[in-house]
C-alpha cells in the first residue's frame, strides 16, 4: 500500500515536470541535455579525443571511457532485474525501442559517474561544469518523459557510488598497470 502511494506520487511529480509535448525553448533545452548524456556520444567522443590529447587528458579519457563501460553493465543488470516500464510518451523512440526499462536511469548514472571521475581527474573548471551538467541531464530525462523522478535519483546515486568505488579500486590498479607498461599515456 505504501509502496503504491510512493509510485503514484513519483508518477504525478514526474508528469508535472514534463515538457516533451510543449513546443518551445524549454523543450529544446531539455532535448539538448537529454541527448548530451548519450553513451554513444561519450564513448565515441572520448575515443576520438584520445588520439589528439596529451598525457593528462589521455589519462582522464581512458578512465572515463572504461568507467562508462563498466557502469553500463551494472545499469543494464539492474534494469533487467527490476523491469520497470518507461512512462508513456512519444518522444525518445530510440530509447523506448532499444531499452524499454526505466529504472535506474542510465543517463543520470552516467552523468554523475562522469562528474565524480572529473572531480578527481579533471581540472577544477571542468569538474564544476560537469557537476552543473549532470543534474541537468537527469532532469531533462524526466522532462522529456522517458524516466520517472525516482529513476534519475536512483541513477544519480548509482553513478556516484560506482564512480567512488571505481576510483578507490581501479584507479590505483590502472596507474600501476600503465606505469609498468608505458601503455597509453606514460
Amino acid at each position: 500500500m505504501m509502496f503504491r502511494r510512493i509510485l503514484e506520487l513519483d508518477a504525478r511529480l514526474s508528469s508535472q515536470m514534463r515538457v516533451a509535448e510543449k513546443p518551445g525553448l524549454l523543450r529544446n533545452i531539455a532535448i539538448f541535455f537529454a541527448h548530451s548524456g548519450d553513451s554513444w556520444f561519450w564513448l565515441a567522443g572520448l575515443f576520438i579525443a584520445w588520439f589528439f590529447s596529451n598525457t593528462f587528458w589521455k589519462h582522464w579519457e581512458t578512465v572515463e571511457f572504461f568507467g562508462i563501460l563498466g557502469l553500463a553493465g551494472i545499469v543494464l543488470m539492474v534494469k533487467f532485474m527490476v523491469k520497470r516500464k518507461r512512462p508513456e510518451g512519444d518522444w525518445g523512440d530510440i530509447y523506448r525501442n532499444t531499452d524499454p526499462h526505466s529504472f535506474p536511469s542510465g543517463h543520470a548514472a552516467r552523468a554523475f559517474l562522469i562528474a565524480v571521475l572529473g572531480t578527481v581527474l579533471a581540472p577544477p573548471w571542468l569538474a564544476i561544469a560537469l557537476w552543473v551538467w549532470a543534474p541537468l541531464v537527469a532532469l531533462a530525462r524526466v522532462s522529456m518523459g522517458v524516466h520517472y523522478l525516482s529513476d534519475i535519483i536512483a541513477g544519480a546515486i548509482l553513478g556516484i557510488i560506482v564512480g567512488l568505488i571505481g576510483l578507490q579500486i581501479y584507479q590505483p590498479m590502472l596507474d600501476r598497470l600503465f606505469a609498468a607498461t608505458g601503455f597509453l599515456f606514460w
